[in-house]
């Protein structure tokens, strides 16, 4: 094959130190002129809807934009004293820090003290300027607001303001907190796989370069595309650029390793293990890349930003592993591996000798009952999906930031206290020809609280609604919906009213959100099939293989499920895990399935496709497992940032990973191939040297 070709013909540059060491500074001084001339956009810490033109709520934030309160927002200050009735004192310091806050508003005379009917708490509306950086005037508010407060009385700030500013403190400094924990965590483990106490500085250094110089590449090229890369989009990036890296630097040294035993020239022994893992390595970034790229095709802008960036993040990691990490190893030379240095006198091995070893003798077990194995794996699997039954999508406000931020304390006062829709900002803009109509229609709407005609521009007229029920919850969609059909459903101009909004923008953001993953999915497995279907020759391999992989996808999702609602206590999954977990679970999974079978097709074509297996087995079964573990544990880093979609998405594929590693990939496929011997490859037949025993 054409990719094969290539990959033989790049190999001859690790044909002496020299070459090595020149292929080493020419990629040293092509990364120091990218790093120092491309440029470096600043990346946005609060996350954008990603929303298109043409989803309602879109349409109504354009009009908006030439509306004369366009420029402002509203932070709201919430009084409470844990629930216990507010003091005389309280009420009069409450009223003096009204005051206070209104010296900080665009229109002071709107600021007033709402206090409960139970009397537990109080509320002041702020209205600001709004702008890009939030923590200025959110600063400035809670400053004002908990200023000369007597003993027990609280202030914490919540609304517009508070919550986004909580949302960008959660991803401050969140580069820095994961790539520290995920080096950490790499670092650990690569020391444990090579229990060497020098080898793992190599991939780890090559790996990180390659993630530096990844999140340059992206920013750089995303904004020209009008692609914004927010600080979750970096997160997501450098995980995946480190888990992939380091899977790809484990099969290369691996490889590297084994062939250090049957030859004296690391050069040569480097060369064969560059042609040998070289097309696995490529051939699974590649679908990984691939699938990546099928978000381009998304409605939501940030869909199609992550796998931008993340494509370009993997294209780097295969670039560094197949010519940065090759000449660093043997530049280094067998040393390296010290204190268990590959020597050829060592384990050289006969061609035809028998594997030995824990894997080969998994795989000969396995081989003897593959029909009972591969029942008892999918039971298994299957046991794990009926999790599902449990599955629900959609997070409100309150419950997309772990902890307790203020704006979330601040919301559960207003929820006890208050109406919990007060926070949320529902927009309607009807023809003022039809606004008074509009605004009792609204009125008359279940799941309204209240509702008010404001400004007028351009034959338009603002009318400002509050729901009952909380910001982003399942209720308040339902009104949204109620509304918008009610309007569609009204005479003449009155149709023609909008809902927009911060619940309306989350209900299209969801709705978006749920094309594309109706959209990208399909779109991966053909891609991973039609990759598959080229690198091992085979109808029968892909079928199976993806079958495998998908039966892993909907395990995972069911076990996290089960632990999201009954260990951590999550409502439901935000709308964007489901496709972010299937695209890297699938693209994942299959970088095993390729490692292991391309194996299996190697060997299959010089022992038969039973023997095959197992050599293969043998062969790859350690490194995959490392690999898989380690790619497990740099996707659960995602935990260490407060925010509920990334911890979802990280558990989902860190459990996903550790299934594929250790159940699937290891028992399952193999034993598949058992049960369906020479005919796994079909058409092809790569077992010339030998009939299937």
């Amino acid at each position: 094959m054409l990719k094969d070709l290539i990959i033989r013909r790049f190999s001859a540059v690790f044909r002496s130190r020299r070459s090595s060491w020149l292929v080493l500074g020419l990629t040293a001084i092509a990364v120091a002129l990218l790093f120092a001339f491309l440029p470096k956009p600043a990346s946005d810490s609060y996350p954008p809807s990603g929303l298109p033109s043409s989803a309602e709520s879109a349409k109504v934030s354009a009009l908006l934009a030439a509306f004369p309160s366009a420029d402002t927002t509203v932070g709201i200050v919430v009084y409470d004293r844990g629930g216990d009735d507010l003091t005389a004192a309280d009420r009069t310091a409450i009223a003096e820090r009204a005051t206070a806050l209104a010296t900080l508003s665009t229109t002071p005379e709107a600021v007033r003290p709402q206090f409960s009917d139970d009397g537990s708490a109080a509320l002041v509306a702020v209205p600001v300027s709004s702008s890009d950086d939030v923590g200025t005037p959110a600063a400035d508010l809670r400053t004002a607001a908990a200023k000369s407060l007597p003993s027990g009385l609280t202030a914490q700030l919540t609304g517009p303001v508070g919550f986004q500013d909580d949302v960008s403190n959660s991803f401050a400094g969140a580069d820095f907190r994961l790539l520290l924990v995920t080096v950490l965590v790499v670092a650990a483990l690569l020391i444990i796989t090579y229990r060497s106490p020098v080898l793992w500085i190599v991939p780890l250094a090559v790996v990180g370069t390659a993630d530096g110089l990844a999140g340059v590449v992206v920013k750089a090229l995303a904004e020209p595309l009008g692609l914004t890369v927010d600080a979750s989009i970096s997160g997501i990036l450098s995980v995946l650029v480190f888990g992939a890296g380091t899977n790809y630097a484990l099969l290369l040294v691996a490889r590297y390793r084994e062939e250090l035993t049957r030859t004296p020239d690391r050069f040569a022994a480097m060369r064969t293990a560059v042609t040998s893992a070289g097309p696995a390595i490529a051939a699974s970034g590649g679908t990984v890349a691939l699938s990546l790229l099928t978000l381009l095709l998304a409605t939501l802008s940030t869909n199609r930003a992550l796998g931008f960036a993340c494509a370009v993040g993997v294209v780097v990691a295969i670039l560094f592993a197949l010519v940065a990490l090759p000449a660093a190893l043997v530049i280094c030379g067998r040393r390296l591996f010290w204190p268990f240095i590959p020597r050829v006198a060592d384990t050289a091995p006969e061609t035809g000798d028998t594997p030995r070893g824990f894997w080969a003798g998994l795989g000969t077990r396995v081989s003897h009952r593959p029909v009972v194995v591969s029942v008892v794996a999918v039971v298994g699997l299957g046991v794990l999906a009926l999790g599902l039954s449990g599955y629900a999508v959609g997070l409100s406000q309150t419950a997309q930031l772990l902890g307790d931020p203020a704006s979330v304390t601040a919301q559960k006062v207003i929820d006890r206290s208050f109406s919990a829709g007060l926070t949320s900002r529902t927009t309607v803009l009807a023809p003022t020809s039809v606004a008074d109509d509009a605004t009792e229609l609204a009125k008359g709407t279940t799941g309204v609280s209240s509702a008010a005609a404001g400004d007028a521009h351009a034959g338009r007229t603002e009318i400002s609604v509050s729901l009952t029920a909380e910001p982003e919850s399942d209720a308040a969609f339902r009104t949204i919906e109620r509304l918008r059909d009610g309007y569609a459903d009204g005479d003449g101009s009155l149709a023609q009213t909008l809902v927009g909004g911060t619940d309306a923008t989350a209900l299209d953001t969801q709705n978006a959100a749920n094309h594309d993953q109706d959209l990208v999915i399909p779109i991966i497995l053909a891609i991973v099939f039609v990759v598959l279907l080229l690198l091992l020759r085979s109808l029968v391999a892909p079928i199976l293989l993806i079958a495998s992989v998908l039966a892993t996808f909907f395990a995972s999702l069911g076990a996290s499920t089960f632990l999201f609602t009954h260990v951590f206590g999550f409502d439901a999954l935000d709308s964007s895990v489901t496709l972010f977990a299937f695209l890297f679970l699938v693209a994942l999974g299959v970088d095993y399935n390729i490692f292991l079978t391309t194996r299996a097709r190697e060997e299959s074509a010089l022992h038969g496709t039973r023997p095959g297996m197992i050599r293969a087995l043998s062969s790859t079964g350690a490194v995959i497992t490392s690999a898989g573990v380690l790619l497990a544990a740099v996707f659960a880093v995602l935990g260490v940032l407060p925010v509920v979609a990334l911890t979802q998405v990280g558990i989902i594929v860190c459990i996903g990973v550790l299934l594929d590693t250790l159940v699937v990939r290891t028992v399952l496929v193999p034993a598949l191939v058992f049960v369906t011997g020479n005919a796994f490859w079909w058409p092809s037949r790569p077992h010339h040297g030998a009939h299937m025993r």
